[in-house]
């Protein structure tokens, strides 16, 4: 089964800097394409980046220039970064990590269990004036 184990997550003033990780460290030999989401307190899960195998990465307009997604892989570990920069008050959040089944050139690399993605168990970001 795929588990996402995020980290990264604080407080911090507005202006300042965080970089949330993602890791996962199963079928490390497939892709992943991944994203990141965040929900604040009373408002719907929303779209904050994804980035893919290819390293094609999109943003939320309500953050680009300021976030910026990045993707290591390693033999025992695959992580996915959001660098968090010039936060502002609103940025203020628990953040997802979610993560699309693990795929390769032969198919998917997870046994079919009913789910088309992973969500990991968030990481809270709090941004103070």
């Amino acid at each position: 089964q795929v588990k996402l184990v995020e980290s990264g997550g604080g407080s911090v003033q507005a202006g300042g800097s965080l970089r949330l990780s993602c890791s996962v460290s199963v079928y490390t030999h497939c892709k992943y394409d991944m994203s990141w989401y965040r929900q604040a307190p009373g408002k719907e899960r929303e779209f904050v980046s994804s980035i893919f195998n290819d390293g094609q990465v999109r943003y939320a307009d309500s953050v680009k220039g300021r976030f910026t997604i990045s993707q290591l892989s390693a033999t025992d570990q695959y992580i996915v970064y959001l660098q968090m920069d010039s936060l502002k008050l609103e940025d203020t959040a628990m953040y997802f990590c979610k993560s699309d089944r693990p795929w390769n050139g032969g198919g998917y690399c997870d046994p079919w269990t009913g789910i088309d993605a992973y969500w990991g168990q968030g990481t809270q970001v709090t941004v103070s004036s």
